[in-house]
């Protein structure tokens, strides 16, 4: 499997992937593929990920930037892997290069609302842990961040998205 950057010529299959990946999905609004191409022409974006196995996009991940209390963090949303090759490890692997590649932009904090039994295997803990509080009503094990560096000073405010999210 291979990871890099999303593409332009990517565009159609992400759509699908992102579509599929949330079709059967607990939580979703059935728009997460609408918002990952509207954030692709958003000055917000920071990192567009793919996973190609044998030559097909199987899955794609998103970081978007986002302030706590004028402090830069980003904003996870979506991890999609196509339904046929989740538990994988894909979506794994698609966190840690883009944890990977944020943190060495500078990033301190990842910061996504998710699945509790699923983020911590990446290392996420609830978000109140570094101070960093949301900006509607969710329970604290859903709202997760990720220390990126770990000599960043904890948080103390509420997450701001880019406004695109509707947020």
């Amino acid at each position: 499997m291979e990871i890099r950057r999303e593409t332009t010529s990517d565009y159609d299959a992400v759509y699908q992937v992102v579509r599929d990946a949330f079709a059967s999905a607990e939580e979703r609004d059935g728009n997460e593929q609408d918002l990952v191409a509207k954030l692709r022409s958003d000055p917000s974006l920071a990192l567009s990920l793919v996973a190609v196995e044998n030559g097909k996009i199987v899955g794609h991940i998103l970081f978007t930037k986002a302030e706590v209390d004028g402090h830069p963090v980003l904003a996870l949303a979506p991890l999609s892997v196509l339904p046929e090759y989740q538990r994988r490890g894909i979506g794994l692997a698609l966190m840690a290069e883009g944890h990977r590649v944020v943190r060495a932009l500078g990033y301190d904090y990842s910061v996504v609302l998710g699945h509790e039994d699923y983020y911590p295997k990446a290392g996420y803990r609830p978000a109140g842990e570094y101070g960093i509080k949301p900006p509607f009503e969710v329970p604290d094990k859903n709202f997760m961040a990720l220390k990126l560096n770990p000599a960043a000073q904890n948080l103390n405010g509420t997450m701001r998205y880019d406004p695109a999210f509707g947020i």
